[in-house]
């Protein structure tokens, strides 16, 4: 892994180098004007342009890219992100699945694919492929997954731009990028990166504790101009493993209050499941594995307003959670 300096992470719009002449859009290597990087700006060296339009190369064979992020760690998120792709895939979609949880990359566990090593054509690094799914992570580069990975900035900020250029996605659908909780160096990267993101999905318990850093990641996308996809709740509530009922053992709804009052979408609260925690340990996707259960029957339906994402005329997007009733949510258990 070659690390890069401060400066590499400078990828703000800026002005468009007067010496550089004026003659439209440099197209990507794809060939698509609709996702060629821009002229070279202003105060970026040759290097940046470089780096920039190879990415752009890259990611214009990806339809839609989407960060699921948390204001703090041990909510779920990563859990979410696994379980959104699967869904996706599983309706049908193209889809990737990268880990940039530099510090606890946990997806290789929760898909079974410990001890996955990367493989490399020519300059290209090849995705892990899970069943149809293709996966990334740092994971697979540690020889031993006890190991800390010790990183300041500048490190971690140059793996991720390697995965970004280098990783060969193919053509994909969905792009699905499992964010670090926070709004530190790695999210700040993969949003200033990835032109065109079409949004954050951000995954929340109902705790006060955690409900307060939401807002701080909704600021966060919003100065970043993020579209917020919508806040999912997650270990809201116990699903009871023998008739699926749910028993609000803890707090509830500070998800949907947090939605509310930013005015973003509410996608859904997930209860508490062991069958969660055991398809994760496992190394199986949930949403596959427990397709009949209520909980699986909740994701599918958080899913929803992303996979629209796809569609030609896409439906509305998920309602602001001031129109949406408990009662629905409570008919879907």
């Amino acid at each position: 892994m070659q690390s890069t300096d401060e400066n590499g992470t400078n990828h703000g719009q800026a002005e468009p180098d007067q010496s550089t002449p004026q003659t439209g859009k440099t197209r990507g290597t794809c060939g698509d004007t609709s996702c060629s990087a821009s002229l070279r700006q202003a105060e970026e060296s040759a290097e940046e342009f470089a780096e920039r339009l190879k990415l752009a190369s890259r990611l214009c064979h990806i339809g839609h890219k989407v960060v699921v992020m948390s204001g703090k760690g041990g909510v779920g998120k990563s859990t979410v992100a696994v379980n959104l792709a699967v869904a996706l895939m599983l309706a049908g979609k193209r889809v990737g699945l990268l880990d940039v949880d530099i510090h606890g990359p946990s997806i290789p566990t929760m898909l079974g694919l410990e001890g996955e090593t990367i493989r490399a054509d020519g300059e290209d690094l090849l995705p892990v492929d899970r069943d149809g799914l293709k996966v990334m992570s740092l994971g697979f580069l540690l020889r031993n997954p006890d190991d800390a990975v010790i990183w300041r900035g500048p490190m971690k900020i140059g793996v991720i731009k390697q995965f970004l250029m280098e990783v060969a996605w193919g053509e994909l659908d969905f792009l699905i990028i499992d964010s670090p909780p926070g709004t530190g160096d790695v999210p700040l990267t993969i949003c200033q990166l990835i032109d065109g993101l079409d949004g954050a999905v951000i995954v929340t318990t109902p705790h006060k504790v955690a409900t307060v850093d939401v807002r701080k990641s909704i600021t966060f996308c919003r100065e970043l101009k993020v579209p917020v996809l919508g806040v999912v709740e997650n270990m809201s509530g116990f699903a009871c493993p023998k008739c699926g009922d749910v028993t609000q053992v803890l707090s509830s709804g500070g998800g949907r209050g947090i939605a509310e009052s930013m005015q973003v979408p509410f996608l859904g609260a997930i209860p508490m499941d062991p069958m969660v925690a055991e398809a994760c340990d496992s190394g199986r996707a949930f949403v596959r594995h427990y397709a009949a259960s209520p909980t699986a029957k909740i994701m599918q339906e958080i899913i929803a307003p992303i996979a629209a994402l796809d569609q030609e005329q896409a439906p509305a997007p998920a309602q602001p959670a001031e129109k949406q009733t408990a009662a629905h949510l409570a008919g879907t258990l």
